[in-house]
């Protein structure tokens, strides 16, 4: 059956496990931020306690050492509860943390990943600034050298979670003629340096407890030792996860559409008008199996492609062509199941309502559809 698609068959051994624990702990709490706004403060235990924090992180760095596919098996499953878990996971094994793993000094290692991997610090990734988004060589965020290290002057806006994190990695030039090409370098900034402002927190079209920050900094001073990696390796290394993030954001967006998709059914098995059943219905039958075609579609594309990934191949533009056909089919997947819904599918409290909103992000966050369109073309057209 499409729905019990797998990547791997070890895989589908886990996936029931992880999606027990998604139903029996998760989703009480997502009710609760449902009804709070907040997020408890045992969720993080409860994902840690599952060893789903810190995933990718090496073990001898306080992580599980999984394979991007294991990861993805385990966004997907817990994307089918809550949005915020996804960002859990992505906090301690997406960009900043795997950058800091990969690029990091020992010292950076010791001092920042056991804290990232367990959950008792959070990082978030600053890149993003008013004229500077998907074009990320367009940043204009400076930092010159100074005596014992570096002063960074800028602004980075829309960056997710950026007022709770203890550790940011902020993008900045050090050499604006060299631009992308040697003249970017990535900093590790933490909470309460001189100089470094939250301005504004932004609520957005998702859950309440999704927030974006606005930092501000100026004449923040950094030592020499918060310079991650090589002195103009910024862009590369901000750049290097492109794979890992698409990939995981796609898994999200499956897990939710396959949510969404259950839910829908159970729906219209129990709903009546007219005196007739909506799974009985032409229109609404056409709905459940044009959402199902496409969410195994999704998977399809999405398992190849990790399976390519994991066996060290190059996938080309497909995590491009992954991210922009799983994100746009969830958009489709949720508004179907808000229309089988109806009037229930758009009051707060409802998951489908929720998710609907949810969902909205993953066409914009990592690359926007856009963005994966014109990388796609522009491979082909190599």
């Amino acid at each position: 059956m499409p729905l019990e698609l797998n990547c791997t068959p070890e895989l589908g051994h886990l996936r029931s496990t992880v999606r027990r624990f998604v139903r029996d702990r998760l989703e009480p709490i997502a009710l609760a931020i449902d009804a709070t706004g907040q997020v408890p403060d045992h969720a993080i235990a409860e994902m840690r306690g599952q060893g789903y924090l810190g995933m990718r992180l090496p073990p001898e760095q306080g992580g599980g050492g999984f394979d991007l596919s294991t990861y993805c098996l385990v966004m997907e499953e817990v994307a089918r509860s809550h949005r915020v878990f996804t960002l859990m996971m992505d906090a301690s094994s997406g960009l900043t943390p795997i950058a800091i793993s990969r690029f990091g000094t020992p010292a950076q290692q010791d001092k920042y990943l056991r804290k990232l991997a367990d959950g008792s610090w959070i990082a978030a990734f600053g890149l993003t600034e008013p004229g500077a988004g998907s074009d990320a060589a367009a940043i204009r965020t400076l930092a010159q050298p100074c005596e014992g290290g570096w002063r960074i002057h800028g602004v980075k806006h829309y960056i997710s979670g950026a007022h709770r994190a203890q550790v940011i990695m902020v993008i900045a030039r050090t050499d604006p003629a060299k631009g992308a090409k040697g003249g970017i370098t990535a900093f590790l900034v933490e909470r309460g340096t001189p100089g470094f402002h939250v301005d504004r927190v932004d609520k957005t079209i998702g859950s309440d407890p999704i927030e974006l920050a606005e930092l501000r900094f100026d004449d923040c001073f950094v030592p020499h030792d918060a310079v991650l990696g090589q002195v103009g390796q910024g862009f590369a290394i901000a750049m290097s996860s492109l794979t890992s993030g698409r990939m995981g954001v796609s898994s999200a967006c499956i897990g939710t559409a396959d949510r969404l998709l259950e839910l829908a059914v159970e729906h219209v098995k129990v709903r009546s008008t007219f005196g007739q059943l909506l799974a009985d219905r032409q229109a609404i039958q056409w709905m459940l199996a044009d959402s199902a075609t496409e969410l195994a579609h999704a998977r399809s594309l999405a398992y190849e492609t990790l399976r390519r990934i994991d066996a060290g191949q190059d996938p080309g533009p497909a995590t491009s062509m992954v991210k922009l056909y799983c994100s746009e089919m969830a958009g489709r997947v949720a508004d179907r199941a808000v229309q089988i819904f109806g009037g229930a599918g758009l009051i707060r409290g409802v998951p489908v309502e929720r998710f609907y909103r949810d969902v909205r992000h993953y066409r914009v966050g990592e690359g926007s559809s856009e963005v994966q369109r014109m990388l796609i073309a522009r491979d082909l057209l190599k």
